[in-house]
């Protein structure tokens, strides 16, 4: 077949992979743009008197400031782990990058969990020691458990950008007199700004659609409160304009991030050279460094897995046993249909976005995206009333709970396929083509057996989130249904800690095995 012939084929992307995406495309739209006029099904008026009214201000306030102290938080602990393992001579810096990355398997509400048991006349620290620790609670303790498990996220963003620096340029700025501190300020710094931007949009992103953590420290948020409005007082329209607010914040982030990355360039002019940095030796700062990473690791990993045995040991789980073990075939019966599903419906878009690239297929890329950074507590509110009001018969169905996940963690599925994609040639289509092949099963024949395992490594990201997911689960989840994260959260929420203790375990055991996974994956690449 000729080049010619390709290019014509190229042009006219097959129906089995544009309708698939359609719909995923209408299904998330849809959903945003029923959010929209259930906010303004009262007026105008009626919406900007709850936008505009104290209470929303003090949440929009509430909000703002966690997110500015988890981020200041965030980077004082990821900037120097990301260097210390990338540009230093620190000890055993591949053990330290694994544990900088395992609190990603601890979910921010059992983080939260776990400090709230540490505290109070019943607390862990009271029954060892007999001293009254104080509980730590509000604003303190929302920043606390989510920086604690936030600050993976900007880790890695970081240390990747340390890795894929040029070391030329630092030579060369050396060479014209710089000192240490201005190659520092000047050359690398700057060039960890995509990576911190993007560790940063993450973590401000998890802040705006947590509320796991924030309800459980007692501080109220634009997540809490609409979780309240809408599962207490049912005010669906209060809940619905909040919500629309928290769409519209999110939005305006990204626009942020656009406009901060869009001028950025940060590519080789040259050949660049193919070698690592130099490493510094640490000398004094070592004594330094070993405490710091020492303090980071004990609060972030080792005190929620000694909060979980300590509550076993003391209370042993015998009549949870059967209650854990419900709980985990709930979280299966939807993380891995909800996985397989994302996968099948990421597949036709990034294949769309990778072999017939438009103005179409970025748009459909985009909405697919915009769906995993809308928050999911927006979005499960979504799905609730657009049930309700025009199909009653899914409300509350496994049904409807895995296409929302699916439809959430789209994205975390696109990456590795995409990835996958640019590395298999698109020639292996047309030679099968040449031989007699029609176009699907060209496909499936030449390119889908090397786009596997970038599609198993997807399904495992959406398994292990929705393994963990908390507000989708919570409002969408049908009567009697009781996964691991709700228990977690109900029974924190009760403050039956030691209650909670077996099934944070279970839900620990598999974070930590997916992420093995992922990383062992990464290894082998």
């Amino acid at each position: 077949m000729s080049q010619t012939n390709w290019k014509t084929i190229s042009n006219r992307p097959p129906w089995y992979f544009v309708f698939p995406a359609g719909v995923v495309a209408f299904c998330l739209s849809f959903t945003i743009a029923y959010l929209v006029w259930r906010a303004f099904e009262g007026g105008i008026d009626s919406l900007m008197e709850v936008l505009w009214r104290p209470r929303t201000l003090d949440l929009l306030w509430n909000t703002t400031r966690l997110a500015i102290g988890v981020i200041a938080v965030t980077t004082i602990i990821a900037f120097p782990l990301a260097w210390l393992t990338t540009r230093t001579t620190f000890a055993r810096s591949r053990l330290l990058s694994l544990l900088c990355i395992l609190p990603l398997a601890i979910p921010g509400y059992i983080m939260a969990w776990a400090l709230l048991s540490l505290g109070g006349d019943y607390g862990i620290i009271n029954r060892l020691t007999g001293w009254g620790f104080p509980r730590i609670s509000g604003y303190w303790g929302a920043l606390i458990a989510i920086s604690l498990y936030a600050f993976p996220y900007l880790f890695l963003n970081l240390r990747s950008a340390l890795l894929g620096m040029d070391p030329s340029q630092e030579d060369a700025a050396r060479s014209l007199g710089r000192r240490p501190a201005g190659v520092f300020f000047q050359v690398i710094l700057p060039q960890c700004r995509p990576g911190y931007l993007a560790g940063c949009l993450i973590i401000v992103l998890y802040v705006l659609g947590d509320f796991g953590s924030v309800t459980l420290m007692r501080y109220e948020t634009f997540s809490q409160a609409i979780f309240v409005q809408y599962q207490n007082l049912m005010d669906r329209r209060t809940a619905a304009g909040l919500a629309l607010l928290l769409i519209l914040i999110t939005a305006v982030l990204l626009w942020i991030e656009l406009r901060l990355l869009g001028k950025v360039n940060l590519y080789r002019v040259g050949g660049g050279t193919n070698r690592t940095a130099q490493l510094h030796v640490l000398g004094w700062t070592r004594w330094l460094a070993g405490p710091f990473v020492a303090v980071v690791i004990s609060i972030s990993l080792l005190a929620p897995l000694f909060a979980i045995f300590f509550w076993l040991i003391e209370f042993p789980p015998v009549n949870e046993i059967g209650r854990v073990a419900a709980a985990v075939g709930d979280s299966l019966t939807v993380a891995i249909p909800a996985a397989f599903l994302a996968g099948a419906a990421a597949l036709p878009l990034a294949y769309l976005g990778v072999r017939y690239p438009s103005g179409i297929s970025r748009g459909l890329e985009r909405t697919a995206y915009f769906g995993y950074a809308m928050p999911p507590l927006a979005l499960a509110l979504s799905a609730a009333f657009l049930s309700l009001y025009l199909l009653p018969f899914l409300y509350q169905t496994l049904f409807l709970l895995v296409a929302i996940y699916a439809l959430h963690f789209l994205a975390e599925c696109m990456g590795p396929i995409r990835s996958a994609l640019y590395q298999a040639s698109p020639r292996l289509e047309e030679a099968a083509r040449s031989l007699g092949c029609n176009p699907f099963t060209a496909f499936f024949r030449a390119t889908f057996p090397l786009l596997f395992k970038g599609l198993i490594a997807g399904i495992a990201f959406v398994f292990l989130s929705v393994m963990k997911e908390l507000p989708i689960t919570y409002i969408l989840s049908p009567w009697g249904f009781s996964p691991l994260a709700v228990n977690i959260w109900d029974l924190s929420n009760e403050g039956m800690y030691a209650e909670a203790a077996p099934h944070a375990l279970a839900l620990l055991l598999f974070s930590l095995f997916f992420v093995g996974f992922l990383m062992l994956r990464e290894k082998r690449l």
